[in-house]
């Protein structure tokens, strides 16, 4: 049993009832979605559980596991698993077979460089572009940002976190610019959940939120581009110093064998 001080304290094996419920749970979103590709359900399946740290760093993802709690064979297993190797989520190790990919400080600091200059431009166009509903939608986020850490609630604050920073990229009216957003983003997701109880607490992201909603009401676009930029990059810095100062886990620990 790991102690409460590594990262993965919280985080059930593989094969425990924990993760096969949350992963059904997931399944039974796609059936009502219509998902019915065995390829395309494993792989979505896949990458929700590593993205949510239901599958961490590290961590080894055996076919035949898989197969069985997605209720497949392990053709379409291995299909998603190539795929997700080829986007970054997982890596295959010889005489090993596949394991999520490891968080690295290097990989996270260039994709925060891609994904801050992006944020500042999705913020410049959505100024220009969203309506007073909109605003108010930031707005609730925000509240619900502040509830969620009246309660200690991080990883709700998380996902609220990640829906105001793509509530934006939406509203930049820009399809092109929500794909490669949409490329990078999710790692970044599982970089902030994975070091979130390692941090201060994001008082003052609340705050910086704040000040990019003011800037939008005003119409000034640059500075909500400045903002969100500078938002990001301290964000960044603190996430990325948090990353070397924590413990290995010990599915990382394992891939450095």
């Amino acid at each position: 049993m790991n102690n409460q001080n590594t990262p993965d304290s919280n985080i059930k094996k593989l094969d425990e009832s924990e993760l096969v419920l949350a992963v059904r749970s997931f399944l039974s979103t796609l059936d009502v979605n219509g998902e019915t590709r065995l390829p395309q359900r494993a792989y979505l399946a896949i990458r929700h559980a590593i993205r949510h740290l239901q599958l961490l760093p590290g961590q080894t993802v055996l076919e035949r596991e898989m197969a069985e709690l997605l209720d497949m064979s392990r053709t379409p297993v291995r299909e998603s698993l190539v795929r997700l190797e080829t986007e970054g989520w997982v890596r295959l190790i010889p005489r090993r077979g596949f394991i999520v990919a490891p968080l690295v400080a290097d990989d996270l600091q260039q994709i925060y460089e891609v994904v801050e200059a992006l944020d500042g431009v999705a913020g410049r166009l959505a100024t220009g572009r969203t309506s007073q509903e909109e605003i108010t939608q930031l707005e609730h986020l925000i509240e619900k940002q502040e509830k969620a850490l009246e309660l200690n609630d991080l990883f709700a604050w998380t996902e609220l976190d990640d829906q105001f920073h793509n509530y934006i990229v939406d509203l930049s009216q820009n399809p092109r610019l929500r794909s490669i957003v949409d490329s990078q983003s999710d790692q970044l997701y599982r970089a902030r959940l994975y070091t979130i109880k390692f941090r201060p607490k994001p008082i003052r992201s609340v705050t910086e939120h704040k000040a990019i909603l003011a800037a939008m009401r005003a119409g000034d676009s640059e500075a909500v581009r400045t903002l969100l930029q500078s938002h990001r990059y301290r964000a960044r810095n603190e996430i990325l110093e948090t990353l070397h100062s924590m413990p290995l886990s010990p599915f990382q620990d394992e891939t450095k064998k």
